[in-house]
């Protein structure tokens, strides 16, 4: 009997093992390359069909090294500043050009939706205002 429920949660084992090698999610042609696209609090991505210059400009590989550069570093990156555009486009406080340039109508939208979420209103960008955006 113990030789019999061995076997079968061995190969129930084996199953599960096998089932995550065909899972659909973990193929790489399914997920995003893209590691500056907006997410949501679920990590689902955000991304308009529209290409923009700053698509192809160089970013890191991996969303979590996004997390250890300051804001300050940041805003100097134009992909960066130009994913952070495009997330203030999509929610309707940005209405300039996706260039990648951090100019006054940038903060004037940044400052925008630190009011409308309830932030102290700098104008700049910081934490709280990564994490409305849904950006590293």
């Amino acid at each position: 009997m113990k030789r019999m429920a061995f076997a079968l949660i061995l190969g129930l084992g084996a199953t599960i093992a096998r089932a995550d090698e065909y899972d659909v999610l973990s193929h790489d042609f399914f997920r995003p390359t893209n590691p500056l696209a907006q997410r949501d609090e679920f990590g689902l991505v955000h991304q308009g069909p529209h290409v923009n210059a700053t698509d192809f400009a160089p970013r890191y590989h991996w969303r979590w090294m996004y997390y250890f550069k300051a804001s300050e570093q940041v805003i100097l990156d134009p992909a960066y500043v130009g994913s952070m555009q495009t997330a203030l486009r999509r929610l309707g406080y940005y209405c300039g050009p996706i260039d990648g340039v951090f100019t006054a109508e940038v903060a004037d939208s940044i400052a925008r939706l630190q009011k409308n979420y309830s932030m102290h209103v700098t104008g700049t960008l910081n934490d709280p205002v990564r994490r409305a955006l849904h950006m590293p």
